[in-house]
């Protein structure tokens, strides 16, 4: 049995290789190559693997480790704060879909209990590929992404209820009023026992954990944490999945979240992987090729029912139609947690597998064209609404300014971390006009919001650097600490301008022969700088002219640090951050206040924020950034304020400032 097992996991892993690889290069979503390598290796096509219990067990712990993730964006500030959002729009929204999918299943002959988990199903939409799409398109902070985070979270909370009920009528029980008082009862129970667990044993286990220093046992400790509030919720009768939900909503109240998130996506990703591939298996590709219309029928009516119904509920709480209607797009699509509910079904006589199978192909299709559907939600939206002219989004203007920059002389800053964004300022102080470059999205969808220009792209290509500008530039620094890529840059840029001064800086003198030769026109290193600066400040406390502590540094630089570069060197030990950071390092974060925000109406002072281990740096509002307001500035419905402090500390402000 062990090696039947093991045969057919080096199988599916040889298989997912092969697929995975054809679907990153044309750029499709990885779950399409999941349920493509099931269909293919499973019972219903080749054979050569089988969807027995040991491989269901891995996918069950895949959807905890799915739902665990999701836990860890679940804030209970974030909740309290969105309460309208979620629980009026997402509340409203699952009602009625669920009824509506679930009529027409009962009306098509179905029975009452699994007509209401196929409604339910039906109404789940992807959170992965909605908020994904979003964060890619920097349109997180607009109306139509905060009432569609509010709407998944709430199908977040209703999944529980309907897999408890979907597990039910799979095993060929029929849950009556007292099953679903007792399910709620200890979905109570496990509720209250997660957030006391939580704030007195979690956070203390963690922090001493965090001081070892070690990777092992702190993803160690997320699997036991996750893993055992799954096993938890199971010996109570109810779904591992909420768990596994619960476990995640505790540790986003804690200065562990990113790490934790860190370390747990490769379980999370693998597994998730195999669970997309079982229900791959159950797909039968002969039968399906024969029931195409239906599969194209069953999409188009849950495309067009979740649009025209969230629409429609969404719009008593907006202003206008195109947001409405925005915010139903990007909800259209079906999501995992529909396969899983409805994968449970086919474990009981209460379906047909023939309709199991049309609906989950409906559902990977919808997935499959979630992307786009995300994407274009804007360009369609104006479509179906006529609208011949779409006003310019906040984020649009901001395109068009940053590159109205671009065309007067300005400075390129490529990297827009810590030391970009320290020398932004200074030319922001200095009356300098800038353009900032970085290839992390949500470090540029931050920068933003708090009113930087700055841009997404690779400065490795000539385009780009055409974009920002190249010919009208003053200077380019590069802040990054990646070489071998500063490298490639300096080469691009000196094959396209040759008198533009360069300025590139590295950790360390590794490089810096090969970027001088290159074409940089200063390497500074981090390391030889900090020394410098020590030196000098040593230099003048013994008493040393400071004519000649100017000398002495000035003759090392020109020597290009040739003093400084014999040392010895050791190995870099790796050490654990305490929150996916460095250890008790400050950084700048964004929150946006929304309208149920606690903060919203009060002044700096009356929130506590003019005092404490956090700043405000700067408010963003209407487009406009104000830096370092004053403690009586009054806070905005819509206000975007960016804090400067510790991880741990953020999180708490962050909490204070939606609900108090």
């Amino acid at each position: 049995m062990t090696g039947e097992f093991l045969t057919q996991i080096l199988i599916l892993l040889a298989g997912s290789l092969l697929v995975l690889s054809l679907v990153r290069r044309f750029r499709l979503p990885p779950i399409l190559g999941y349920l493509v390598v099931g269909m293919l290796l499973g019972p219903h096509s080749l054979g050569l693997v089988s969807n027995d219990e040991s491989i269901r067990l891995l996918a069950e712990i895949g959807v905890v480790f799915l739902v665990f993730t999701l836990g860890l964006e679940f804030s209970l500030a974030r909740m309290v704060a969105m309460k309208s959002e979620v629980l009026g729009v997402g509340g409203l929204q699952v009602l009625l879909c669920g009824a509506a999918f679930g009529g027409m299943a009962y009306a098509s002959g179905i029975e009452p209990g699994p007509s209401v988990v196929i409604g339910g199903a039906l109404a789940m939409s992807s959170t992965a590929i909605v908020l994904r799409q979003l964060g890619d398109q920097l349109e997180l902070a607009r109306t139509h992404a905060r009432l569609a985070l509010g709407i998944l979270l709430f199908q977040d909370l209703a999944f529980a209820p309907l897999l408890g009920l979907a597990t039910a009528l799979g095993s060929g029980d029929v849950p009556g009023p007292a099953w679903l008082l007792g399910m709620a009862g200890r979905a109570a129970v496990a509720l209250l026992v997660v957030l006391v667990f939580g704030r007195f044993v979690a956070r203390p286990l963690f922090r001493e954990i965090s001081r070892h220093r070690s990777t092992e046992t702190f993803t160690l400790t997320v699997l036991f944490v996750s893993l055992g509030a799954a096993w938890a919720t199971h010996r109570l009768g109810l779904s591992m999945a909420l768990g596994g939900f619960l476990a995640g909503m505790l540790l986003a109240e804690t200065e562990f979240k990113h790490q934790t998130e860190a370390v747990i996506k490769p379980f999370h990703d693998i597994l998730l992987g195999v669970f997309f591939v079982s229900v791959g298996m159950l797909l039968d590709l002969r039968e399906l090729l024969a029931q195409l219309p239906l599969v194209l029928l069953v999409l188009v009516v849950l495309l067009v029912t979740k649009t025209v119904i969230v629409s429609l509920v969404v719009r008593r709480f907006v202003p206008n139609d195109r947001k409405a209607l925005r915010t139903g797009i990007v909800v259209s699509m079906g999501g995992e947690f529909g396969f899983a509910l409805i994968t449970l079904l086919l474990r009981g006589p209460a379906v047909e597998p023939r309709i199991v199978q049309v609906l989950l192909t409906a559902i990977a299709l919808s997935m499959l064209l979630g992307p786009l559907i995300v994407r274009y939600n804007k360009s369609v939206a104006d479509r179906i609404l006529r609208r011949n002219v779409a006003t310019p989004s906040d984020m649009a203007l901001e395109t068009v300014a940053t590159r109205d920059v671009a065309t007067r002389e300005h400075i390129i800053v490529c990297g827009f971390g810590r030391v970009g964004q320290n020398l932004a300022r200074i030319l922001e102080r200095g009356g300098f006009e800038f353009v900032g470059l970085d290839s992390d999205l949500l470090r540029v969808r931050d920068a933003r919001m708090a009113g930087d220009p700055v841009v997404y792209g690779d400065a490795t290509h000539p385009e780009v650097l055409r974009t920002l500008g190249l010919e009208r530039a003053s200077v380019i620094v590069l802040t990054f600490n990646a070489p071998e890529t500063a490298l490639r840059i300096v080469r691009e840029v000196r094959r396209l301008r040759a008198d533009v001064p360069l300025l590139v800086r590295t950790e360390d003198d590794g490089k810096l022969d090969a970027l001088q030769a290159a074409g940089a026109t200063e390497v500074i290193p981090d390391t030889f700088e900090s020394s410098l600066a020590l030196a000098s400040h040593l230099l003048l406390f013994l008493k040393v002219p400071a004519t000649d502590v100017l000398a002495t540094t000035e003759q090392v630089r020109h020597e290009r640090y040739a003093i400084l570069r014999s040392v010895f060197r050791r190995r870099d030990v790796a050490r654990l951050p305490v929150d996916g950071k460095a250890p008790g390092r400050e950084q700048l974060y964004t929150v946006v206040l929304p309208p149920g925000a606690k903060a919203v109406d009060r002044s700096i002072e009356e929130v506590g924020l003019d005092r404490g281990p956090v700043t405000v740096s700067a408010i963003r509002r209407e487009g406009i950034t104000g830096r370092h307001p004053g403690p009586e500035t009054r806070l905005r419905e819509g206000d975007v304020l960016v804090l400067w402090g510790r991880p741990e500390d953020l999180e708490q402000v962050e909490s204070r400032l939606l609900m108090g």
